[in-house]
């Protein structure tokens, strides 16, 4: 399951400012006029602005007026339902303009369809994926893609991904049903094809395999050849 928190955050990219200024302290410039301090004080924080472009890239949508629109429960996948995890559980973002999206996440929820979904509901749980898929094949959207949803416990690697939960547990492989694969392959063939995701191991990853995480989902009975092989037939047969 998720990780809690958004853990893992991304230090500011802008070049620190060297430490002291130039010359004797207390020494004065003859001829600088406060329109030369005035217009060299905006150059400098141009510089910032261009050194931490990425970062304000990211947070464009802070600004009023450019969000991209939202509609309560509106779905990114077709096969899916909507139930609305916490807020607290993820963070408001307008991917794919202010973060890429290259990477699928596969997790295992340790726990049945009602006690996860109860759980991204619950504010005090500090984590949620984008989607939950049952062993009858039905898919809950419980976090819009457009938002970073605290899946991995990786900031970085949340900001960039989407997360699958998969209902079951990592020891009982009776868990991974038909049903299961097909409408999870379907999924994941629709995200890569929305954000031209190659549909590939180094792109749909485990938890396990996120840099810095303490999870073992989804385990060794998780058939990832037999997943990928259908991702590729699902994002094919969509294709024709």
């Amino acid at each position: 399951m998720g990780s809690k928190g958004d853990k893992g955050g991304t230090g500011a990219k802008g070049a620190k400012a060297g430490a002291g200024a130039a010359g004797s302290v207390g020494a004065k410039r003859p001829g600088r006029t406060r329109r030369a301090v005035l217009f060299g004080g905006l150059g400098v924080l141009a510089v910032a602005a261009v050194a931490g472009r990425d970062e304000l890239g990211r947070a464009w949508w802070l600004v009023p007026g450019v969000s991209k629109p939202r509609q309560d429960g509106a779905l990114d996948h077709a096969g899916a339902t909507w139930t609305a995890a916490s807020p607290a559980n993820w963070r408001l973002a307008d991917r794919p303009d202010d973060y890429r999206v290259d990477r699928i996440v596969v997790h295992v929820t340790q726990g049945s369809f009602e006690s996860s979904v109860d759980a991204f509901k619950n504010p005090f749980h500090r984590a949620s994926a984008h989607y939950i898929v049952g062993q009858d094949g039905h898919i809950e959207q419980m976090v819009r893609e457009l938002d970073v949803a605290f899946h991995s416990g990786n900031r970085s690697m949340n900001e960039r991904s989407v997360g699958i939960e998969h209902v079951g547990f990592v020891d009982r492989p009776k868990d991974f049903t038909n049903a299961m694969y097909e409408a999870s392959a379907r999924l994941a063939a629709d995200v890569c094809r929305r954000y031209g995701i190659p549909a590939d191991r180094k792109h749909i990853v485990g938890h396990s395999e996120v840099p810095g995480a303490d999870h073992t989902d989804p385990g060794r009975h998780w058939d990832w050849d037999r997943y990928l092989r259908m991702v590729g037939e699902a994002g094919a047969g969509a294709a024709s």
